[in-house]
């Protein structure tokens, strides 16, 4: 299958080689240029601009920053372009955004379908990713081929923006979470109790997430870099889950006390790392090697 990926940042670039690797034809088109160097070398096909990607392909995918970019993009093109092609979008948008979206591919005769993702690179690679599926059943059934390459078992979740709100209803929980062990290990190590005493008893309670134990090297040496997933990307989701939130009447002041935790790594200069860099807000100050 002609397969084209508009986006090749940290999540776009591993789903393209692992495409390549299990037997699709797949052009790939980033704005910048660099993200797609060695592609060529691979048997993947880099494209100049998107008209260029889609007109090659059966199936586009996008796996771009945000909605603005996504726009940005489908507004470029002629509306007759989408048309006979399916669109299927893997980031991280609102569910109104979606549905939005949905409108403006099918009104050009094109079909428009959701597949957020969990995972990250290494997932991408071994074809492990959790994929959210939003759609009508008969699209994932066609789409399963694609699909099928990047997750072991797509999972339906019902009309398009049902699956955006799933995602952002998981990556709530990513910086709720995130955020929680965070101040539990700065109080820890403030008050010199044994970081693995505290994770031994933390691994046998009902409490215990796996990210925990992902993330804690990470937070020990204070090295953020590497990033699965970037504290400017977790803001931007957080921001979307608080306006849907809102919208439905939610309380959402747990939430918003997360805000400053990643708008302080922000203001230190680390957008770009991994999203457990909120630590250094949490705690600035613990300089030591515990």
């Amino acid at each position: 299958m002609h397969i084209a990926v508009l986006g090749a940042g940290l999540l776009g670039r591993p789903i393209a080689e692992r495409l390549h690797r299990t037997g699709h034809s797949v052009t790939v088109y980033n704005r910048t240029r660099h993200r797609t160097d060695g592609l060529t070398e691979l048997g993947i096909t880099v494209a100049a601009s998107p008209r260029e990607a889609v007109e090659s392909s059966d199936r586009i995918l996008l796996l771009l920053a945000d909605a603005e970019a996504i726009r940005a993009v489908l507004s470029d093109q002629p509306t007759q372009l989408f048309a006979g092609r399916i669109i299927i979008q893997m980031g991280t948008i609102g569910p109104a955004q979606s549905v939005a979206f949905e409108q403006d591919i099918t009104a050009g005769g094109g079909e428009y379908c959701e597949a957020p993702v969990l995972g990250s690179v290494a997932e991408a690679q071994k074809g492990a990713l959790l994929v959210l599926f939003g759609g009508t059943r008969e699209q994932l059934i066609r789409c399963d081929e694609v699909l099928g390459s990047l997750s072991r078992e797509p999972h339906y979740v019902g009309t398009v923006g049902k699956a955006a709100a799933l995602k952002l209803a998981l990556n709530q929980l990513i910086a709720a979470e995130m955020a929680a062990f965070s101040l539990s290990l700065a109080l820890v190590q403030q008050e010199h109790v044994d970081v693995e005493l505290f994770m031994a008893v933390l691994r046998k309670s009902a409490l215990f997430a796996p990210t925990f134990d992902k993330k804690l090297p990470r937070l020990l040496s204070r090295d953020y870099s590497s990033p699965n997933f970037s504290v400017q990307h977790l803001v931007k989701d957080v921001h979307l889950f608080l306006e849907r939130a809102r919208a439905m009447k939610l309380a959402t002041s747990g939430l918003e006390g997360v805000i400053p935790l990643l708008s302080g790594a922000i203001d230190r200069g680390l957008a770009d790392v991994d999203y457990s860099a909120m630590f250094e807000t949490v705690s600035p100050q613990l300089t030591q090697d515990v």
